[in-house]
């Protein structure tokens, strides 16, 4: 099913699981996400997963044919996971954990009519809690990742031709990450979010609205996908921003720097390195137990201190957050926001995102992957954060 070195590993997850389980009272936990089925088992595959609040976990699989291993066992239907449960003396639990945010609605009607549990528990929030703390294996995938995501930004330069648009240009950098081996698929949670690889966008087009909950928007080449490159030709005095997701592993790095035709106006300049000035007081700041909120808050007050609020996370439409958990997702826990409760962990890792938008211009700003450790933050995404004229 795994291979056996990612056992320790593996079970480190699952008895952090089961920690989540007991705190909440619940007596088994089942998950059918692609996402939270790699988590546990380290690959994607058609079925359930199913960990009791004690002892190993049991994996039900539907396809794909051909995976072997301990408590693997084969299913048409999940009807199925009741009987092979009872069959291995595992009594069927009381309280059940379900994917209350991910899984459709009539499975989850369907699984509390197999297993009629007396209470339904939300392991979406549990097991996204759980993924939050990175182990040393999850920082070394994002590490890689990082490096990698950096070694390709050095490059972006090179792919610039005079007149090209912004897609010609996002089109060149996609085909360099995936020459260098991105996966290219980028996992957001939530069913409203989705984005093609990552975001390009100049000039202009970044103060284009969004629905989605990006820092940066952009109008798209098409009403079905509102977000990044619309087809601007990249004109001399502009930026273009480039947000590509590190997909280099399952473990997504996140990093944004930008370029300009020409020089660009001194405003611009400014706001970028009040971007780089942000970033330098909450790497000081940053360590556990700091409230991210707090975080957000110092920002803010150096944004207000040099007059940029209507430029500062978009023009037209702001975000209302500098930062965001990273991980198998582009926007896991913890959150950079004003209203948020989360609080740094080691093990933690972020994106710390302050941009803004210079109308006639476009985007600046600076994006980099962050982890948590004991005593403050180390920067993952190294590469130089001024202003590269194109």
């Amino acid at each position: 099913m795994f291979k056996p070195e990612m056992l320790p590993e593996l079970s480190h997850r699952w008895k952090a699981i089961q920690k989540e389980m007991t705190q909440k009272g619940a007596d088994g936990c089942l998950l059918a996400d692609n996402v939270n089925l790699f988590y546990v088992a380290d690959r994607v595959y058609s079925g359930y997963f199913y960990l009791p609040k004690e002892g190993n976990p049991l994996f039900f699989v539907k396809r794909p044919i051909g995976l072997e291993g301990e408590n693997v066992f084969y299913i048409r239907k999940p009807e199925q996971i009741a009987e092979i449960l009872l069959q291995q003396d595992i009594a069927l639990p009381q309280a059940l954990m379900l994917e209350l945010d991910e899984m459709p609605y009539n499975d989850i009607v369907r699984l509390q009519f197999i297993f009629r549990p007396t209470e339904t528990l939300n392991a979406t929030t549990a097991v996204r809690s759980v993924r939050a703390i990175k182990s040393e294996y999850e920082i070394g995938q994002m590490r890689h990742s990082a490096q990698l995501h950096a070694a390709c930004y050095a490059q972006v330069p090179k792919l610039y031709k005079p007149g090209m648009t912004d897609i010609d240009f996002s089109i060149e950098i996609e085909r360099l990450f995936r020459r260098q081996g991105a996966l290219g698929h980028f996992r957001v949670f939530g069913q409203s979010m989705e984005l093609f690889m990552g975001s390009v966008i100049a000039g202009d087009n970044a103060d284009n609205p969004s629905p989605y909950d990006f820092a940066m928007g952009g109008g798209g080449l098409h009403n079905s996908l509102p977000v990044s490159t619309n087809g601007s030709v990249m004109m001399l005095g502009t930026t273009v921003m480039v947000d590509m997701g590190g997909t280099f592993t399952a473990y997504m790095s996140d990093m944004t720097r930008v370029f300009s035709i020409g020089r660009v106006s001194p405003l611009a300049y400014k706001a970028h390195q009040v971007a780089l000035e942000i970033q330098s007081d909450i790497e000081a700041m940053a360590k556990p137990g700091v409230a991210t909120c707090d975080l957000y808050n110092r920002a803010k007050e150096l944004v207000k201190k040099h007059e940029l609020m209507p430029y500062f996370m978009g023009h037209s439409q702001q975000a209302g957050f500098i930062g965001h958990g990273i991980g198998i997702q582009i926007n896991e826990s913890p959150v950079l926001a004003p209203r948020s409760k989360d609080e740094l962990k080691e093990g933690h890792i972020f994106a710390l995102e302050p941009k803004f938008v210079i109308p006639g211009v476009g985007a600046v700003g600076i994006e980099n992957s962050f982890v948590v450790h004991k005593t403050g933050i180390e920067k993952l995404t190294i590469l130089n954060e001024e202003i590269v004229e194109l």
